[in-house]
């Protein structure tokens, strides 16, 4: 009866064998170029989700993780920042995405970046207060 005036309680860390997102590929099992992917013509608008971008080459580093209730518009903004997108140089930047529950994204955006510690710093993933949610990271290639 009153569970609508309860204070919102941070979730709590989820700490089981790591959760598979499935981390969205093309159809050719490669990730997406963050510079050439067409966020309208993979239907991401509207699309709610955590993403993850990184940069190829000799030294591969993790760029940018973030969550949105809108991936299309999230991605494409990262793609124009231009913090993220001057890693392009290091081997090209890339991206790839998964329709994480909305409940859960924040835990595992706090996780992904606690243990990605990407060089382009999300500020949103500083003050989460969910516990990490334990995922398995894309696999660079």
């Amino acid at each position: 009866m009153f569970s609508r005036f309860k204070k919102n309680k941070p979730a709590p860390a989820y700490e089981g064998p790591p959760l598979d997102p499935e981390w969205v590929r093309n159809a050719h099992g490669k990730f997406y170029r963050l510079s050439t992917l067409e966020t309208d013509a993979e239907r991401l608008n509207g699309v709610s989700g955590v993403f993850v971008v990184w940069h190829s080459g000799v030294k591969p580093q993790w760029v940018y993780v973030g969550a949105s209730d809108n991936l299309g518009h999230a991605i494409d903004r990262a793609a124009a920042d231009d913090d993220i997108a001057s890693y392009e140089v290091n081997g090209g930047l890339f991206v790839t995405w998964s329709p994480i529950l909305k409940k859960r994204q924040d835990g595992v955006v706090k996780f992904l970046h606690d243990a990605m510690k990407p060089a382009v710093e999300n500020p949103a993933a500083k003050s989460i207060k969910d516990g990490p949610v334990n995922v398995i990271v894309p696999k660079r290639k």
